[in-house]
């Protein structure tokens, strides 16, 4: 019966109970809290999310936003921005770190 009670008070992995399982499970929700949350404050709907990483304090990701749409749309300007979110997935910061247009591709240093 003890086996029985202790195994009720451990959550279990999949139920986030450690920081490694809790940020597994929470990569899809903060990617969507990355996008709504520059959305609001950039007026303009995110195209994609290019990355998101874990970090000490929260979350870090990558997110393209279509800054002016020209035609043709190979044209059209696109902003990579920087979000930084806590671990709740709270935006903390965010920097636009490049401009480029959409048929742009990117070469190697």
């Amino acid at each position: 019966m003890a086996s029985a009670e202790s195994a009720r008070r451990r959550p279990r992995p999949s139920e986030g109970g450690g920081r490694k399982a809790r940020r597994a499970d929470g990569v899809a929700a903060v990617m969507r809290s990355a996008v709504e949350q520059l959305s609001q404050l950039l007026g303009r709907p995110p195209e994609s999310v290019s990355s998101v990483r874990p970090t000490e304090d929260g979350w870090e990701a990558q997110v393209e936003v279509l800054e002016l749409e020209r035609i043709p749309e190979t044209t059209s300007i696109l902003a990579s921005y920087k979000v930084t979110l806590d671990e709740q997935g709270d935006l903390i910061s965010y920097e636009r770190t490049r401009r480029y247009s959409r048929g742009a591709i990117d070469r190697p240093t």
